[in-house]
């Protein structure tokens, strides 16, 4: 008897993972037509009008916006840190770190719109280059904040990545060490 009531038990089990898997790829779905759309408005929206003409918009949607990313990277990182089993924060939390870069670029060539605020930054993509230079520290010295508004979000930018992205990016890095680990403690399909 115990042989019958087993089979179905196995097949729940073999589903399982094949649901859990299809969750994930819809997942990473998800997450790759976000970034999409993430870029695709960075490069169509009217971004120019967001500054000299419209600080009382720009700048709060600027913070909105930064502050909502920080606060999903966060609730990523505490599920890395807490452990939650079904968290699926690695997609979630390269997503963010993207979209992180995405509003930089943009306050970046809002504030390039204005006289006086950078050398060099002219398009959207000097922008998108210029706070990835930032981010990695590089600085080339090619685009250079000349203004005391674009000092201070390149300052914002810097203590941004020190707090919320490298939080983030060590949380990521403990979850793929675990992932890593747990497949390796499996044992061979028969």
């Amino acid at each position: 008897m115990s042989g019958g009531s087993e089979q179905p038990h196995r097949a729940a089990r073999k589903r399982e993972p094949e649901s859990r898997a299809a969750a994930v790829r819809r997942l990473r779905i998800v997450a790759g037509a976000l970034l999409a759309a993430g870029v695709t408005a960075y490069f169509l929206l009217p971004l120019e009008g967001l500054g000299a003409d419209r600080p009382w918009l720009g700048w709060p949607l600027f913070v909105l916006c930064l502050g909502l990313v920080a606060a999903l990277l966060l609730r990523h990182v505490r599920d890395i840190v807490l452990e939650k089993p079904q968290a699926r924060s690695g997609i979630m939390i390269s997503l963010l770190m993207c979209l992180a870069v995405l509003v930089f670029s943009s306050g970046y060539y809002a504030l390039a719109q204005q006289p006086g605020q950078f050398t060099g930054l002219r398009t959207r993509v000097d922008a998108l280059y210029f706070t990835v230079v930032t981010l990695a520290t590089v600085g080339y010295g090619d685009i250079a904040p000349r203004g005391q508004e674009a000092r201070l979000v390149a300052v914002a930018q810097i203590l941004y990545t020190f707090v919320f992205l490298t939080a983030a990016a060590t949380a990521l890095t403990r979850r793929m060490h675990a992932v890593v680990a747990q497949r390796e403690r499996r044992p061979p399909p028969p």
